[in-house]
């Protein structure tokens, strides 16, 4: 971690400035410098749970599909039927390797009848880009890395809907660019939906989506617009809106029970292994890269994830070790993902893998936290969730 330069291999965010005016500590992600945290990790995760948080997500990658073939070359490329989904409606989807482990998880947005935008984690950047442009190779389509022509910023929590829209300078693209007109359809969009809109005159992308647990925003725009959109977004929240860096990014998203590439989502992992079978559309036709293996299914007894919970404050880690029992010949029978004090229960939650047998809610097991095996209860996720 740390607070002041970075090497020539380190990327800024467009939005580094302002996160060092207001105190933010560093931490290096992806080959990024990003915010971790500006004043306590606490703070930041109850802000968005009471009011709003607004988050730099510019590190993420964007890769656009256009062309008459788009929508047939990523139902090839990805585990979903992506030509289902209308224009202006998003959808989270898998990119699985031949042998049906997960590459990546992805947010899909339907930009226009032949357009779409791809929104890859930072560090599987490259390999996504380059799979998409493999796996479209026939199809008509142009495939497109855009992630440093654009910025992402976004604000969750439940106050995040009345901050935008007493935020001025919005409109909508086309005749009139009218704030009311921005408003009504803002406060219309429904969950895993956006729709183009502008701030001060130039494009940005508004989507209802989010990795909090809470209704919320995320606004793609151009790089040099970022500063003054967040800093009108924190001006006219105030008090209500705190900035928040990546450390309560990661409580918050492990209380909705949302899973992290490279914790529960890996090479070697497949969709059903990590409870994302349903993302998995094989009822399409259309064949996808993975799919025999998906449908062949994992290994008798490969290890499930699910959700913990402790008493206590010692949180598990990622890395702690899961055993059936406290005693000398209690056998090991999984790995912790994930795990922190959750801000919000206030107690022990945890994400890892288990024998299958184990994974019924209501299994008792035990956690080694340094030497001390601490006993947990395996439980559904989410942990939390908001009220309706």
């Amino acid at each position: 971690m740390s607070e002041t330069g970075t090497t020539p291999e380190e990327r800024r965010s467009p939005l580094d400035a302002v996160h060092r005016a207001a105190g933010a500590s560093f931490t290096d992600f992806a080959g990024w410098q990003m915010p971790v945290r500006y004043s306590s990790d606490l703070a930041e995760h109850r802000a968005v749970r009471e009011h709003a948080g607004l988050f730099d997500l510019s590190h993420m990658a964007e890769i656009s599909l256009i062309g008459p073939g788009s929508a047939a070359a990523l139902d090839h490329a990805l585990a979903g039927k992506l030509s289902a989904i209308a224009v202006g409606q998003a959808k989270y989807s898998l990119l699985l390797a031949e042998d049906g482990g997960i590459i990546d998880d992805l947010v899909v947005y339907r930009t226009g009848d032949d357009r779409f935008l791809v929104v890859a984690n930072a560090s599987n950047r490259e390999v996504v880009a380059a799979e998409l442009l493999a796996r479209a190779d026939g199809f008509e389509t142009f495939v497109s890395d855009e992630s440093d022509d654009i910025a992402l910023v976004a604000l969750q929590g439940p106050d995040a809907l009345a901050v935008l829209l007493e935020t001025p300078g919005f409109g909508i693209e086309g005749p009139g660019n009218d704030q009311e007109d921005f408003d009504r359809a803002i406060t219309e969009l429904k969950y895993y939906r956006s729709f183009p809109a502008t701030f001060e005159g130039e494009p940005v992308l508004v989507a209802r989506t989010g990795y909090t647990g809470e209704d919320g925003f995320e606004l793609y725009l151009a790089p040099e617009r970022a500063p003054k959109l967040w800093e009108a977004l924190a001006e006219t929240g105030g008090p209500r809106v705190v900035p928040c860096g990546l450390a309560s990014r990661d409580t918050l998203r492990l209380e909705a029970g949302m899973p992290l590439y490279g914790h529960e989502l890996g090479r070697g992992i497949l969709p059903v292994q990590a409870g994302l079978g349903r993302v998995v559309a094989l009822a399409k036709e259309d064949d996808f890269i993975g799919r025999a293996a998906i449908e062949r299914g994992p290994a008798e007894g490969a290890p499930v994830l699910v959700g913990l919970t402790a008493e206590g404050r010692r949180a598990p880690r990622a890395g702690y070790e899961i055993y059936d029992g406290d005693g000398p010949d209690a056998r090991r029978v999984g790995e912790i993902t994930s795990g922190a004090l959750s801000p919000t229960l206030g107690h022990p939650v945890a994400m890892g893998f288990v024998a299958p047998e184990l994974a019924e809610p209501g299994s008792a097991l035990f956690v080694d936290v340094r030497g001390t095996r601490i006993p947990a209860a395996v439980v559904a996720l989410p942990f939390y969730k908001r009220a309706a």
